[in-house]
């Protein structure tokens, strides 16, 4: 109980702390507020483990000798932003927890300046009156992609639910059971639907869904036929599905607009770039689509938002339906997607330029040559303790798209007979900038595809870092 007493008696209180010198030091750069409330967890936290009786005399006196570093080291940590910039070695090219598709540097610099100035966001220069958000961004999305109409929303289920609440609220909407998705996040599309106040109708099977199947269910309440593309999976084997002509002609037959939810939209026919095939977004304006919806942080490889395109006459339905104003897109969105689409005017340019894109179709040379240049920063690092080599491997497109695509790469694989694989894995994550990587069979990989040329340098510091913390 004495020790107990003289334990707690070697605290140093809140007040003196607050005059020492070093702290004063970080006052000057620290809201005073938050350096208080440092000092004070620490100190209870002291107090805890006295109590506990986990703490000797002499390792008090270690902890209060270095008091004014903890407290120091905890007050930056509280003032570092949260969301923060991370090395995405993973080798998802479209990570969806790591931000999606990465903006074009050029396209930032813009936004810069439009976020930094005053702007014509709803402003129309030749007529000197208020104008519309969307006119920055609607003939640039016809121009590409060919519909009559477009609008842009926050993301693509916003575009569903506008779509849906829009045309078809309170009434039916076809859609194949096979197609009925889950989106991400737990989000499902009967469940978007639902929102939406559309009234779903599920026909056929999950592998197999006939023309027919939707034709019979058409009546008097029916206020849309819709395709779901599933993006992010794949049914094979026994199935049969109903194509997208077929549809626009049932449609047609029958006065009912066809609305499709691409999910992941792409503006490029990859299969050029020796990825499987996707269906683009043209190619669905072209089969007579009067409604189509799709993602622009995606494989379109922009910033987050729902592209909405079509038939004029329900677009501007859309426009004009109260939900919209929830949806909208604000200034930063628009000066991305406006500058990424731009890109797309020269498919050549977009493929150069557009991170997602570029990332996707680099080759194996480019891949190796990347690989080597990045082994020979680490080598210079001399971690002894570390085995450390070239391998070949597949990355993932990522963001639920094109699920059974494996592209071939160039990984830096790392493992070690000293070391823990897992503890190094934890460790590239505390970096100052944080390391994303992945394991198998207790080896550390480093895919070369989503690694930039300047985080070279960073990431053999990182390596060197993680191994001198294990």
């Amino acid at each position: 109980m004495n020790n107990s007493i003289n334990l707690y008696s070697r605290l140093p209180k809140v007040d003196q702390l607050l005059n020492n010198e070093n702290i004063q030091q970080l006052l000057k750069i620290s809201p005073r507020e938050i350096v208080t409330e440092t000092i004070r967890e620490v100190i209870d936290e002291l107090r805890v483990l006295i109590s506990s009786k986990n703490l000797t005399l002499e390792e008090l006196d270690c902890k209060i000798n270095r008091i004014t570093e903890d407290i120091r080291d905890r007050v930056q940590e509280s003032l570092k932003p949260r969301l923060r910039k991370v090395i995405n070695a993973s080798g998802v090219v479209i990570h969806t927890n790591l931000g999606r598709s990465l903006i074009n540097r050029e396209i930032m610099e813009h936004i810069t300046e439009i976020a930094s100035n005053y702007n014509n966001l709803e402003f129309d220069l030749e007529s000197g009156m208020r104008g519309s958000r969307y006119s920055h961004l609607e003939d640039i999305i016809r121009k590409i992609t060919g519909a009559e109409a477009a609008m842009v929303v926050n993301n693509n289920a916003a575009a569903v639910v506008l779509a849906l609440s829009s045309l078809a609220s309170n009434k039916e909407i076809i859609v194949s059971r096979g197609e009925l998705v889950e989106i991400g996040g737990s989000f499902r599309i009967p469940e978007v639907m639902e929102q939406s106040g559309a009234i779903l109708v599920d026909v056929g099977t999950t592998n197999k869904t006939h023309l027919s199947d939707y034709e019979k269910s058409i009546n008097e309440n029916t206020a849309a036929l819709m395709k779901v593309h599933t993006s992010n999976y794949r049914i094979l084997g026994f199935t049969e599905s109903v194509s997208l002509e077929e549809l626009v002609n049932l449609g047609q037959k029958f006065s009912l607009p066809v609305i499709e939810d691409l999910g992941s939209g792409v503006l490029v026919d990859l299969s050029r770039y020796g990825l499987q095939y996707e269906p683009t977004v043209q190619e669905s304006i072209r089969a007579g689509v009067d409604i189509v919806t799709f993602s622009g942080d995606k494989l379109l490889g922009g910033p987050q938002a729902g592209i909405i395109i079509g038939r004029k006459k329900y677009i501007d339905m859309m426009k004009k339906h109260p939900l919209n104003r929830a949806l909208r897109v604000d200034k930063f969105t628009i000066a991305a997607l406006e500058a990424t689409l731009r890109l797309y005017l020269s498919e050549e340019t977009a493929i150069k330029k557009i991170p997602t894109l570029k990332m996707l179709t680099m080759t194996q040379e480019e891949l190796a040559s990347k690989a080597e240049r990045l082994m020979s920063q680490i080598e210079q690092k001399n971690l002894d303790k570390l085995k450390i080599e070239i391998v070949d491997d597949y990355s993932q497109v990522g963001g639920g798209s094109m699920p059974l695509e494996q592209i071939p790469t160039k990984c830096i694989v790392i493992y070690s007979e000293d070391s823990s694989i897992a503890s190094l894995e934890k460790n590239l994550r505390a970096n100052s900038i944080p390391i994303i990587t992945r394991i198998f069979k207790d080896k550390l990989y480093m895919d070369l595809r989503t690694i930039e040329e300047e985080e070279f340098n960073e990431i053999a510091e990182g390596l060197k870092f993680a191994l001198e913390k294990c």
